[in-house]
């Protein structure tokens, strides 16, 4: 790991250094090992916009992608991005996550239009979406080639936590410290310390245990 990167050598040595290390989890401990952190060889990183942070994680068959126009991919440092997760910008989007988050398996997170900025200590669990953007849908017209458009961006506070399968749609934020159950869908904001649940989310309680907002 001594001379890893993302440079041709960088990426031998990263896969020499893989050889006796243990999957998945077991390799965390090879991005404390670099500043440069580590990559997996079976990662993909197509983004001439990309700046990362010390230490950073990145999975097997990860994909961070930059599209026609897209803006800037930006991680944290020590940020840990699992399996088979998709990272894309496109026109008008970018993507930002802060410091010691962590993106759990088979995330999609597709920045068109909007930006995607999530915090600090975020735990987002695997198979969340996040969409900043709609797709226009107007009669008579071939869908595919209808326009995107989005109502903002999509902000996730500081030390949230997204369960199971959660997608989140265009101009939300959820706050700092909220929580948000399995399977949810938000579509509107979600205050700092709120529980919320359900398609559509929606808040049922809040972690400190005062009335909801």
């Amino acid at each position: 790991m001594r001379f890893a990167g993302l440079s041709h050598l960088g990426r031998i040595s990263t896969r020499m250094a893989t050889i006796f290390a243990p999957p998945y989890y077991g390799r965390c401990y090879l991005a404390g090992l670099n500043p440069k952190g580590y990559v997996s060889p079976s990662a993909t990183i197509h983004h001439n916009s990309r700046r990362f942070g010390r230490n950073v994680f990145i999975g097997d068959r990860v994909t961070i992608f930059q599209d026609k126009d897209g803006g800037p991919v930006e991680l944290g440092d020590r940020v840990h991005i699992y399996d088979e997760s998709f990272i894309q910008t496109g026109s008008g989007g970018s993507f930002k996550i802060g410091d010691d988050s962590h993106i759990h398996p088979r995330c999609q997170i597709s920045a068109y239009c909007s930006k995607v900025t999530i915090g600090c200590e975020v735990q987002i669990a695997p198979n969340c979406a996040f969409y900043p953007y709609n797709h226009s849908i107007e009669p008579g017209k071939i869908i595919r080639k209808q326009p995107l458009y989005s109502r903002g961006d999509i902000v996730v506070g500081d030390d949230a936590w997204l369960g199971y399968g959660v997608i989140v749609l265009d101009c939300v934020r959820i706050g700092n410290g909220a929580v948000v159950g399995a399977g949810s869908v938000v579509t509107e904001d979600i205050p700092d310390g709120g529980i919320a649940v359900g398609v559509p989310a929606r808040v049922v309680k809040m972690r400190d245990g005062s009335p909801k907002k």
